[in-house]
């Protein structure tokens, strides 16, 4: 066992350890069953003799004997089978607070790793981890303890009794133990790493059908079925390889144990043989001694067996860890904490920020967004728009400057509070399985249905609403099936307006509706921004005409600044971009200083 093996041992022991006393209770249970099932070899052997006794000298067979020989053996195998469903129940019980546990603490962590973490990785490769891994743990780990402590403890029950009944036979069969446990050594080293790049596989594998899935519309109308399907192939040729060479070898254990157990067979019955006709054993001693070896071959191949399932075991735990390990969120130090009632003034004083240390992306930004201002903000892609609001939620942190709410430093208020003061609207909606009454009243907590009604009325979702079968009780999925996109764009602006928050960010958040829903929502959002400080980042220059202050990005920087009316006199990017919005001209490559509007720009680490 390696070294890391070793730790994830030690780890999941740990994590075992509020279960101790139903440890203890399983194991004493199995304990109790093994004593009473190698007694009873035993005991048989002597009704053998007793039966061979009165053959032998020409007698009638003594059956009282005999029926108390065979009566106290079943009573042995009852109380064991009682043991034993004990000692499983209890078994199970450990495991599944284990994987409980386990997966609590997943769930826990997912929610307490930085943006970045979920940003360089698939969705598919990280619930991977947080599903199909921790269920392995747990349905793997059960099979494991449910037969290995027995097995463990009926070897050593076993080798007792062999000793006792023959040494020299006991000898012959125990010499065969460590040709098993050489052959189970070398094949769970190489089924190790097997079951690793098995799992691997199967969290890109999952990764691509999930993504596949989610866009699954996309990939037919761009004419991409036959290359995600070529893609599929790869992945689960690589699972199935993966998947058989660890199958493979973990299989080859039965049969190597089984020409073990045989060979050993042949020599106790060769060896019992001679010992009975020298009289130093008796025809019950070696039936008994067999039985053992019956009861002695079983146990080594399930250890053996076992030993592959631990590895896989040891795999998806080492993944889990892995998960667990990985850098979280710091904690605020010293909190400082807003003031009860915010204001909502935001101050970006040189704020710097770089996805990738080296490469810029935000460079000496300053703001100022005054208490009910509405700041629109346009740019290139890759300029920083939704880079500026993730430094403003503290998704990521600035690497220079600072940002301030009502003049305190974002960076000394605890998050959960920071982000409990603002609301969010992103252009890709998300729904979750629920009502509509519920998806609009989710982060609100409690409040009374009259309350989503007026919100509903005042961004023009009660209209959707009456529509539908059910009305605020309608049912829809993660997805939203059954509405449209602007519709589901509507019900998350509710969700956010619901909320009340004192700042308020939309980012493209009116992107996929059309003109009259646009219209509509474009009222909603004049009334319910009045009081609030608002960031809107928008492609559609028509929707930000009353915006307080317009910031046009490109480059990290604010080239522009300022509002409708005095950008248009200006004549610069802004106006150039609105003329050809307006006109409905194709916009030229070079509106922007610097601009390119094929992609993300050269040097950007992330798209904005």
């Amino acid at each position: 066992m390696t070294a890391r093996e070793r730790g994830v041992v030690r780890r999941l022991l740990s994590d075992a350890r509020p279960e101790l006393p139903l440890a203890v209770t399983a194991l004493a249970c199995a304990a109790g069953a093994v004593t009473l099932t190698v007694a009873v070899p035993r005991l048989l052997g002597a009704a053998t003799d007793v039966v061979l006794s009165a053959v032998t000298g020409r007698h009638g067979v003594d059956l009282a004997t005999t029926g108390r020989i065979l009566l106290a053996a079943l009573a042995c195998y009852l109380t064991a089978f009682g043991l034993s469903f004990v000692q499983q129940r209890t078994t199970a019980t450990v495991v599944q607070r284990l994987v409980f546990r386990l997966r609590e603490r997943t769930q826990a962590k997912l929610a307490r790793l930085p943006l970045a973490y979920f940003d360089g990785r698939q969705r598919g490769e990280v619930l991977s981890r947080a599903g199909n891994d921790v269920d392995n743990v747990g349905q793997t780990l059960q099979q494991v303890l449910g037969v290995a402590v027995t097995a463990l403890l009926t070897l050593v029950g076993v080798l007792v009794m062999m000793v006792w009944t023959s040494p020299l036979l006991a000898l012959v069969s125990v010499v065969m133990v460590p040709l098993s446990v050489v052959a189970a050594r070398v094949v769970g080293r190489r089924a190790q790493p097997r079951f690793a790049e098995q799992f691997a596989a199967t969290g890109r594998l999952g990764a691509h059908i999930e993504e596949t899935y989610t866009g699954h519309a996309l990939v037919k109308v761009f004419g991409r079925r036959r290359q995600a399907v070529g893609e599929f192939g790869e992945r689960n040729d690589a699972v199935f390889r993966a998947g058989f060479r660890a199958q493979l070898l973990s299989s080859l254990i039965g049969p190597s144990m089984s020409l073990v157990m045989n060979l050993n067979y042949v020599l106790v019955a060769v060896i019992g043989g001679l010992r009975v006709a020298a009289g130093a054993l008796s025809v019950g001693d070696v039936q008994a001694f067999i039985q053992y070896c019956l009861q002695f071959g079983q146990p080594v191949n399930q250890v053996t067996s076992m030993s592959t399932l631990l590895q896989s075991v040891l795999a998806s735990a080492g993944r889990i860890f892995e998960l667990l390990d990985e850098d979280e969120e710091e904690p605020v130090r010293d909190p400082v904490h807003l003031p009860a009632v915010t204001r909502g003034r935001v101050v970006f004083e040189n704020v710097s920020f770089r996805y990738t240390p080296g490469r810029p992306l935000i460079e000496d930004l300053s703001l100022v967004a005054e208490p009910g201002q509405t700041v629109a903000i346009v740019g290139p892609t890759g300029a920083g728009k939704t880079t500026l609001i993730n430094l403003l939620m503290r998704f990521y942190d600035v690497t220079g400057g600072r940002i301030t709410v009502d003049g305190v430093d974002i960076a000394r208020v605890p998050r959960q509070e920071l982000r409990a003061r603002i609301g969010m609207v992103l252009q890709d909606t998300w729904l979750r399985h629920g009502t509509i009454a519920d998806n609009i009243a989710y982060g609100a907590g409690d409040v009374p249905r009259e309350r989503i009604v007026q919100v509903a009325r005042a961004t023009g979702v009660d209209h959707l609403v009456r529509t539908l079968p059910d009305g605020y009780d309608t049912v829809v999925d993660d997805d939203g099936d059954g509405l449209s996109a602007g519709e589901r764009q509507l019900v998350t602006i509710a969700r956010a307006f619901l909320a009340d928050p004192p700042i308020l960010v939309l980012d493209e958040a009116t992107s996929a509706l059309d003109t009259r829903t646009e219209v509509l929502v474009q009222r909603a959002m004049t009334s319910l921004r009045a009081g609030r400080t608002g960031f809107v980042i928008a492609h559609r220059l028509s929707t930000i005409r009353n915006a307080g202050l317009i910031l046009v990005l490109d480059d990290g920087r604010i080239v522009e600044q300022g509002t409708h009316d005095e950008l248009l006199a200006a004549g610069g990017a802004y106006a150039r971009l609105y003329r050809a919005q307006s006109s409905g001209a194709q916009l030229p490559g070079a509106q922007f200083p610097g601009a390119q509007l094929s992609g993300t720009r050269a040097g950007s680490a992330a798209p904005s």
